[in-house]
């Protein structure tokens, strides 16, 4: 009984460990992100350090904000991790799960999973302590952090304004930031052109190796601005109840309103969203005045 209850106190633990969120700024980018807290952590310098997973959120890590290295490592000397067929972690692939008053549903695999949006990253902060899968969280390995992708898993990571890519391990829980996608690890993102500035647009594609598909075209590469940020506020098989949503966010001048028509499942629904949006930060905006009308948290989708 005493190992049972142990067993229990670690598991309720790790999903705290994933559930916390604050505003952080890296040392080295011009403008603030935002980083879930997890189980990760900084070991900068080596020191010697014991994860406390006990601890509070506000007390585990020793800093108090998330920060990037001073030198950017040359990413072209780092491995890419190959696709293998791995057990599922005994943790974090607890499903269905809560945080912040979010449901999410862990996927029985990476096969098929095919997502845009905005991507972050974690560093320094993180670094040496345990993800949620209990794994030890290395920013210079090409790893990310997913909230329904199952622990561990495999994917591609494009961005989508440069077309440069990466393959990542997905062995973490998060972002639980309101709009994000996906989490990557420094190098990750370094890789891909997502740091300095902290956040972009990229596209997700599980890889499955038990049942590997025919390699996909890379997306498109927009070679002038960025591909557009959109908010979906609702999906309605009634018309009448999409154009009224339609209009009490145009009387809320969030911007350009749309309603488009949508086949889910041989079901036709007409789709109301808002966009584009200039950037990441102006889609959290709108985001968070969306929220405040008391209307769901919308969708991001990029196209």
């Amino acid at each position: 009984m005493r190992l049972m209850g142990v067993v229990a106190l670690l598991l309720a633990m790790l999903l705290l460990a994933g559930c916390g969120g604050a505003k952080t700024k890296p040392s080295h980018a011009g403008s603030s992100r935002s980083q879930p807290s997890r189980a990760g952590g900084n070991v900068a310098g080596g020191d010697s350090f014991r994860d406390d997973l006990s601890k509070s959120q506000s007390s585990r890590y020793r800093d108090g904000s998330d920060s990037v290295p001073g030198d950017v490592p040359d990413v072209s000397k780092l491995t890419e991790p190959v696709p293998k067929s791995e057990p599922r972690s005994l943790y974090g692939n607890k499903s269905p799960y809560t945080v912040l008053g979010q449901t999410y549903n862990v996927l029985p695999s990476a096969r098929d999973y095919d997502e845009r949006g905005i991507a972050s990253f974690y560093g320094n902060k993180f670094h040496g302590y345990k993800t949620s899968s209990l794994e030890t969280y290395d920013m210079y390995a090409f790893s990310a952090a997913s909230t329904t992708l199952p622990l561990p898993s495999y994917a591609r990571v494009t961005n989508l304004e440069n077309g440069k890519s990466v393959i990542v391990r997905v062995n973490d829980r998060g972002p639980f930031h309101q709009n994000r996608l996906i989490d990557l690890s420094y190098a990750a993102a370094v890789k891909i052109g997502i740091w300095p500035k902290g956040t972009g647009l990229v596209e997700v594609r599980g890889i499955d190796p038990g049942h590997p598909a025919p390699e996909l075209p890379p997306p498109a590469v927009v070679t002038s601005g960025h591909p557009g940020i959109y908010l979906q506020v609702g999906a309605f098989s009634d018309a009448d109840n999409a154009e009224r949503l339609a209009q009490r966010l145009r009387q809320a001048n969030l911007g350009d309103v749309q309603v488009m028509d949508a086949d889910v499942n041989g079901r036709r629904v007409r789709r109301v969203r808002v966009g584009p949006l200039a950037d990441v930060d102006r889609a959290d905006q709108v985001s968070a005045r969306i929220e405040g009308m008391g209307l769901p948290r919308p969708q991001v989708a990029v196209d």
